[in-house]
């Protein structure tokens, strides 16, 4: 089914703010937290981060679909995003190499797009009312009906959504005896991550988030992988003792976003949901360590508290965020254990931070030549 020309479609957000705009996408009806992301490019990228499931998108750039979409631009196997709300949604792309126009892509997956919304006026709501849900609809228009469907949606707060993207069964990427054995926990893994691994000679095999230590034990791994994902930490305590045994067995752990959280909350740091999230390709964070700052990849809306991480003594604070001062990396004093807010892996965004992957291939060697002594 396609649409008509000019066909309506409606936003409604929690706090009962409406826009109006054009239907796009496959017919339907789209619920999640609303959110919105500043990077000018790599929509495919995003659309297919696991960190984004269970929520609408605001694409801050006015066009998006332009270049197409590629088979190799994905970060999963599907798109992740509830919904999408953008400016405009092209019909046509002119990248030689792309395989399809964005609104196939999007008609293919079943996914609802609103298009031709003044996304600054969104942008600007949100930033000042901060996160809440809302609901888009190509198929439903009555604002009454919108809002009761729109009431029944649970907050981004406590809300547990890794098991609904992380994989079922453990696999192996690479060679198993190739090189340093990283034993990945997926929570909602991007691809790009497990490529930043097996590029530097890694042999990575990807447990499901339920895998007790013990299993992952079995493989004799290295060092471990905490990887990204979407929903709030704190609902996640399993996860949480998991890693904490992980961290107390003595092996090289290396965190990101979600992971990071965790991480931080196996060692009774807290966590908290963010007036509105980091999300874009361009968020200055300082290494406190070099001094260096890097332009960095970020997608997460829960953060870890700064205090109480100041507060414990085995934690060394190692990047913050130049915009807000939020908490960006730590590592645990005397073990080889580091975490990072933000995706260094990138995909979409610049490189700056893929120097954190190598440094954790250096604590596996530095962490094996200490055992071996």
């Amino acid at each position: 089914m396609k649409y008509a020309a000019k066909a309506p479609a409606v936003l409604l957000l929690e706090d009962g703010t409406v826009f109006h705009g054009k239907a796009a996408g496959a017919p339907g009806t789209a619920t999640g937290e609303i959110c919105f992301n500043t990077g000018m490019t790599g929509y495919q990228e995003i659309f297919t981060d696991p960190s984004y499931y269970g929520q609408v998108i605001v694409a801050t750039t006015p066009h998006i679909g332009n270049y197409g979409v590629h088979e190799d631009e994905v970060e999963s196997e599907s798109i992740k995003i509830s919904g999408l709300i953008c400016r405009k949604f092209s019909e046509s792309f002119s990248r030689p190499c792309g395989e399809s126009s964005i609104r196939d892509y999007f008609e293919r997956h079943k996914k609802v797009v609103i298009c031709d919304v003044d996304t600054r006026a969104v942008v600007r709501h949100i930033r000042n009312k901060g996160a809440m849900n809302c609901i888009i609809s190509s198929v439903e228009t009555d604002i009454e009906k919108l809002k009761r469907q729109l009431a029944e949606i649970p907050s981004m707060e406590g809300l547990e959504l890794s098991g609904k993207v992380c994989t079922k069964e453990a696999y192996l990427v690479g060679e198993e005896n190739a090189g340093p054995r990283v034993a990945l926990l997926d929570i909602g893994v991007k691809k790009n991550i497990i490529r930043c691994l097996t590029e530097r000679g890694c042999s990575v095999k990807v447990f499901p988030m339920s895998t007790s230590f013990e299993e992952i034990q079995c493989w004799q791994p290295n060092g471990v992988m905490l990887s990204n994902g979407p929903g709030d930490p704190s609902a996640m305590p399993e996860v949480v003792e998991t890693v904490k045994t992980i961290v107390n067995s003595g092996l090289p752990v290396f965190g990101i976003c979600l992971g990071h959280q965790i991480l931080a909350l196996s060692q009774g740091l807290k966590t908290e949901k963010m007036f509105n999230g980091h999300r874009g390709i361009n968020h200055p964070v300082i290494n406190l360590l070099s001094g260096k700052c890097e332009v960095t990849s970020q997608n997460h809306g829960f953060v870890v508290n700064m205090e109480t991480a100041m507060d414990n003594p085995n934690i060394e604070i190692t990047h913050k965020h130049l915009n807000d001062h939020t908490l960006a990396g730590f590592r645990i004093k005397d073990k080889y254990v580091f975490s990072v807010q933000y995706h260094p892996e990138a995909s979409p965004g610049p490189h700056d931070s893929g120097y954190l992957f190598d440094q954790f291939i250096e604590n596996i060697v530095e962490a094996e030549n200490r055992v071996i002594a």
